[in-house]
């Protein structure tokens, strides 16, 4: 190895032996070299590099030097992802790695057979390669010796600790790493992975749990100097700070104006042939009718989204990583390093949710020497290429967005108490809180759950023991609990075959919905004629049709956009052009809705008119804060609206003067958003909440108080009042 960093040195000699040799590699990079000394002796670690950086070699190498050189035995190290199909895709490379040192790494999640995990149990590996819901499953199964299984652990690595921490799956994840605690015998050592994350620091002190301030940690970022690592901190809550490091490596990005999926189809056929383009839906219809109007224009094309079948995914996946002029349509399944191959290009339709996620889309080009990083979009209405030119203006801010836990996860304490007792069959009342570490809100302040959980029979006291009680067993004890193990909900669907092969699954609308002639679907983009229903299992069948399928999966309202978003779309609006190219038809889109909508934005403040009968206010603020503005201004706020992104609809009759009275102390008052009953049933586990705690949960979640008293204090310009 040329001019080894200390790094290398410090790696096991076995392991440093096959980097050179094996692997070919003259030299670790960056992030390899400096997480060595870290992570080998033990300490916290959040690594972090651009897609495609060597993350999982720089949390393994060092790990499998310090499982040689302190002798673990058992299972040390759980490789944790938020895919099945990440997994899927590490494991040859981990099974490679733990070789070179005569040791093992094994796979255990929702499709590995029983005798596969069977297999595990009688012969456990060094390296365990598992999802959270996994990890819960074994702690509860009957089959599974946990304490056996999880004695020797040392280290726990997230991979894309992002795609956790900001959702309920992290709230599983820590707690369930808290219990994992109780049972080794050995302090865990906790190493996060991403790519791209707004506040480093922050992060790393969310996964350390219990651990936080009294265990050594550090960020590793050797991509980053420090003042761009503040950098990025202040980005959360600047508008415009340096751009760091990670975001300003050369790219070519372009945003163009396409109007409809048919036109999107002619632009990706027509542009780029001979090259290996990867597109990027963020719904599952846009992804099959892209993918079907591609297909119908001679291009070899191939689909990945949620409700295909793992067949499906994975064979697609497959043939688009031999391909070479091909294009495969994904959803955010392959936003998180799946391989599947070299790409030349990636393509956006609309625009990604957050900036972190186009830089990791973005991430996925420019890996070939002399490659260059870049991504097309292709904004299909007026409406999406101001959202869009407001993402891309954002990162020429340099600004990621910040990785905030979603507060007040009462509703997880709930199902983390129900999996405790069923794990252990009986928590004694004076000890389950200490399961936790202290962690809040799993500690004892969570007391009034407990008691709610005993009252509504979710648990069974015999004396001081807590059991599983008769209303767990019927809401979630079926196929032996697995709906206890996951806390996010996912909504029914049917079963799609066409003989005995599965083909994915479609929402149940599609197949009760009033249509003239035969049923068709459009899945896997193909058009397929449903022949049977069975409504009991929940299936039907299928054969194939020329063309007309359709397309269509119900998800639950989201939360709109964050306001730094919606902020810098009000930017472009009042003039602002993204650091991207704009193709003449993206200019002239800009133009046309800057026209549209010029007198509704002003540089210096909110603005409140009467146009057409209606009075709006303008806040370009996002769908949460106004939210929090609605629920504290409702004396001057009309209730029957949907609120938006962009503003909220006021009383016909407001004045000046009243809305001078309304406003007058509104930053000191401001009220959490009211909640629907209907929006409950989004918030898994909870009936095992008291209903007056599941709305308090929702309300907190839904609130952007600081946005909200930055809005409400900003200057007002009145027109036609």
């Amino acid at each position: 190895m040329t001019e080894p960093g200390a790094g290398a040195d410090r790696l096991d000699g076995v392991v440093l032996h096959h980097v050179v040799n094996t692997l070919g590699w003259p030299a670790l990079r960056p992030l390899q070299d400096a997480a060595v000394a870290p992570v080998v002796e033990g300490e916290d670690a959040l690594l972090l590099a651009p897609t495609a950086g060597g993350k999982t070699e720089a949390a393994v190498f060092p790990l499998l030097t310090a499982m040689a050189e302190q002798q673990w035995r058992g299972v040390s190290v759980l490789y944790v992802c938020p895919l099945k199909a990440l997994l899927n895709n590490l494991l040859p490379r981990l099974e490679q790695y733990t070789a070179w040192v005569g040791r093992r790494a094994a796979l255990w999640h929702g499709d590995v057979t029983s005798a596969g995990r069977r297999r595990i149990l009688a012969d456990l590996p060094d390296i365990l390669l598992t999802t959270p819901e996994s990890l819960e499953a074994m702690l509860v199964s009957e089959n599974v010796d946990h304490r056996r299984v999880f004695a020797t652990v040392r280290a726990v690595v997230v991979d894309e600790i992002h795609a956790f921490a900001g959702d309920d799956r992290g709230w599983h994840l820590l707690a369930v790493l808290e219990r994992l605690a109780q049972i080794s015998q050995h302090p865990i050592q906790r190493i996060g992975l991403s790519a791209t994350v707004g506040n480093p620091d922050v992060l790393l002190e969310w996964l350390q749990g219990s651990g936080r301030g009294r265990r050594p940690s550090t960020v590793v970022a050797p991509h980053l100097e420090p003042a761009a690592r503040q950098g990025i901190r202040q980005a959360a809550g600047a508008a415009s700070p340096g751009r760091p490091a990670s975001v300003a490596a050369e790219a070519d990005v372009e945003l163009d104006h396409v109007g409809s999926v048919a036109n999107a189809a002619t632009v990706i056929a027509a542009l780029h042939r001979g090259e290996k383009r990867l597109v990027f839906c963020d719904s599952r219809r846009l992804v099959e009718e892209l993918g079907a109007a591609l297909r119908e224009r001679g291009v070899t094309t191939f689909l990945s989204h949620a409700s295909l079948s793992v067949e499906e995914r994975r064979s697609a996946e497959y043939a688009f990583g031999e391909a070479r002029d091909c294009v495969i349509v994904a959803t955010s399944t392959l936003e998180l390093g799946i391989d599947v191959g070299d790409l030349d290009r990636v393509i956006q339709l609309d625009s990604p949710p957050t900036v972190a996620s186009f830089l990791q889309r973005l991430g996925r080009t420019g890996r070939r020497s002399g490659s260059t990083r870049n991504m097309l979009f292709l904004a299909l209405s007026s409406n999406s290429l101001l959202r869009a030119a407001g993402l891309l203006t954002l990162w020429g801010r340099g600004y990621v967005e910040p990785v905030v836990a979603p507060p007040e996860p009462r509703h997880i304490v709930a199902q983390q108490i129900l999996a405790y007792c069923l794990q252990e069959h009986g928590v004694l009342r004076g000890e389950w809180a200490q399961q936790w570490n202290g962690l809040a809100p799993f500690d004892a302040s969570g007391s009034p759950i407990l008691a709610y959980l005993v009252e509504r029979g979710f648990l069974d006291v015999d004396g001081e023991v807590l059991f599983i009680g008769p209303s767990a067993e019927a809401k979630f004890g079926h196929r032996h609990f697995s709906g206890m193990t996951a806390v996010f909900t996912a909504p029914p669907q049917f079963a799609v075959l066409a003989g005995r092969q599965e083909i994915g699954r479609c929402d149940p609308m599609l197949l009760t919905e009033r249509v003239e002639g035969p049923r068709l679907l459009l899945l896997a983009g193909r058009s397929w004629r449903v022949t049977w229903v069975d409504w009991k299992r929940r299936r039907c069948q299928v054969e194939p049709a020329d063309r007309g399928g359709k397309a269509k999966w119900v998800t639950p309202p989201g939360n709109g956009d964050h306001f730094e978003m919606v902020r810098a779309a009000r930017d472009v609006l009042l003039g602002e052009d993204p650091p991207v190219q704009l193709t003449d038809r993206a200019l002239r889109g800009l133009a046309e809705v800057r026209d549209e909508l010029v007198h509704a934005a002003h540089p210096g403040g909110t603005v409140i008119e009467r146009r057409d009968g209606d009075v709006r206010w303008w806040t370009w603020a996002g769908y949460r804060t106004n939210l929090t503005l609605a629920a504290t201004l409702s004396d001057v706020v009309d209730e029957a609206q949907r609120v938006d992104d962009l503003g909220l609809r006021l009383r016909a009759d407001l004045t000046r003067e009243l809305w001078a009275v309304a406003t007058a102390d509104a930053s000191s008052r401001l009220c959490l958003p009211a909640v629907d009953e209907r929006a409950l049933n989004g918030l898994k586990f909870n009936e095992a909440l008291p209903q007056r705690l599941a709305e308090a949960t929702l309300a907190q979640r839904l609130a952007a108080l600081t946005e909200a008293e930055g809005v409400v204090n900003e200057p007002t310009r009145f027109a036609g009042l």
